[in-house]
């Protein structure tokens, strides 16, 4: 099983990357201060305020979801095979009826500068694609970016992004915008009474586990008609979820337990520091997605009970569970295919065998830690 080493690695020129990651991130910091203050966008639930979450469809982060959606397309990348095996998801036309000549050329003209410059790119981890949606989402009540008409509408982002962005900005809203916008809607419209009934219950449950605290602040949401090859991801500082509303993973009440999983990325950080400090003291590698499976993991069990799957616990699978562990929990068919699909057969069982006495309250959290990290 694969995994990165726990010592701290310097390289040659390692500090060019940081200098430039430092210079991004005080240049966002200081266009963030500029961004308007209005939140006119933020999603109506029909439910009142809701807990813990606050949801946006947002025109610009929408549209640039959209162009790096359909750049992946024409890559070979994990979307484009997706598309080839079920055509029919999204229920989303991803064509418009028709386009003028000049609408088409401005059109491609964007997915073009796409390709060339973020199609490549990972939204989740990589700088550019991570100040851009957040830039973009400050700015989601302008009608422009570049601030031609209203300087507080200045986005002030890099090179000919902004540029390109307006100029497919009207096609956008003509052949797309109105019916994704409308399936971000309906999608916050069918997740808003777990979010009001079992939010606050949740974010605390989960918070209690990682031995960490729940954000004060609510946790924005763009909710757009493309996210990810994953369906959703999650950046930090600040810690934004952006999630597709058409994605059929994503549906209630299977929502619920992905924003909270998503989520967790940015609540869980002392758990992938104690994973840290245990492989440091015995020398071992940290284990590849370690942290992940068990955010997966700890998510499925506490919102099973809640999202109220539909018959009785399916029984152990002898093939995945050690003998001692059917004692201890049942892994549901779903949460066992989801570590098939991503090779996690053996942290599944590793985690129902150590981390589920945790979970159970039979265990304290650093001895949990301490016998998953000594058996994997």
């Amino acid at each position: 099983m694969g995994g990165e080493t726990c010592d701290t690695i310097s390289a040659p020129g390692m500090n060019l990357p940081l200098l430039r990651f430092s210079f991004l991130l005080s240049t966002f910091l200081i266009l963030a201060g500029t961004a308007p203050l209005s939140r006119g966008q933020e999603v109506e639930s029909g439910y009142g305020p809701l807990p813990v979450f606050e949801f946006h469809s947002g025109f610009w982060v929408n549209l640039h979801q959209f162009l790096y959606h359909e750049a992946r397309l024409r890559e070979s990348t994990p979307e484009a095979k997706a598309a080839i095996a079920n055509p029919a998801a999204p229920a989303l036309k991803q064509a418009p009826l028709s386009l003028t000549a000049t609408e088409q050329k401005t059109w491609d003209q964007a997915i073009a500068y796409y390709r060339a410059n973020y199609a490549g790119k990972d939204p989740q981890i990589n700088i550019d694609l991570i100040l851009l949606k957040n830039q973009l989402g400050d700015f989601e009540d302008c009608d422009e970016i570049l601030g031609r008409k209203k300087k507080t509408c200045d986005a002030g982002l890099p090179g000919n992004i902004g540029v390109i962005l307006e100029a497919a900005a009207p096609v956008y809203r003509a052949h797309w915008w109105a019916n994704q916008d409308r399936a971000n809607r309906r999608w916050v419209a069918r997740v808003a009474p777990l979010i009001r009934e079992q939010g606050v219950g949740l974010s605390q449950r989960l918070a209690d586990i990682y031995q960490s605290t729940w954000p004060k602040a609510k946790i924005r949401v763009e909710v757009c008609a493309f996210a990810s090859s994953a369906g959703a991801f999650t950046t930090l500082d600040p810690l934004r979820v952006t999630i597709s509303s058409t994605e059929p993973r994503n549906q209630a009440p299977d929502s619920l337990e992905v924003l909270f999983h998503e989520a967790s990325h940015g609540i869980a950080i002392p758990v992938e520091d104690a994973i840290t400090r245990e492989c440091r003291q015995r020398d071992k590698p940290i284990p590849r997605d370690l942290w992940h499976a068990l955010i997966f993991y700890t998510t499925s069990e506490v919102l099973r009970p809640v999202i109220q799957e539909a018959g009785p616990d399916s029984p152990p699978d002898e093939a995945i569970l050690p003998r001692q562990a059917t004692k201890m929990s049942r892994v549901p068919p779903d949460l066992r295919e989801k570590f098939t699909q991503r090779g996690w057969e053996e942290y599944i069982r590793l985690l129902n065998f150590y981390w589920q006495p945790y979970l159970d309250g039979k265990v304290n959290f650093e001895d949990a830690i301490a016998h998953l990290v000594s058996a994997v």
